[in-house]
């Protein structure tokens, strides 16, 4: 899941700090634009400031506006999960594309008003965690 919050800080140290969910990374452009990236048992929850959302919607969807909850899930094959998510009656947002971290996204409007990213990662962890931008506040 992908939050938008427009106290960054304050949801942060809510999700992380009073809920106890560990962060597994953050990330920043610079200025306001950052997200932690949270675990949340079996899934994540993501962060994002207002800058980083735009961002992300620059980049999966050409711009095309996101809503404040927007569900993510890490797929094997995000051009197969996005056919089998049309098949299925979802409307197709943005076709797979390739990220600048090195993920393949795509975004469907799903049935019950959900907001889906699918996502493919392209390197191991290890491959990410080299790149600039990568870290985490622990």
């Amino acid at each position: 899941m992908v939050v938008e919050a427009e106290d960054y800080d304050a949801a942060v140290r809510f999700y992380r700090d009073v809920l106890g969910m560990g962060e597994i990374a953050a990330f920043s452009e610079g200025g306001d634009d950052r997200v932690a990236i949270l675990e949340a048992g079996r899934a994540t929850f993501e962060i994002a400031s207002p800058a980083h959302k735009v961002a992300i919607d620059r980049v999966e969807a050409d711009g095309i506006p996101s809503p404040k909850i927007r569900i993510a899930f890490e797929v094997d094959d995000s051009e197969a999960a996005t056919r089998d998510a049309e098949a299925a009656g979802a409307e197709v947002v943005a076709e797979p594309v390739l990220t600048p971290w090195m993920s393949l996204n795509s975004r469907v409007e799903a049935p019950a008003g959900l907001t889906v990213t699918f996502f493919e990662e392209t390197e191991d962890s290890h491959e990410r965690t080299q790149r600039d931008g990568f870290g985490t506040n622990d």
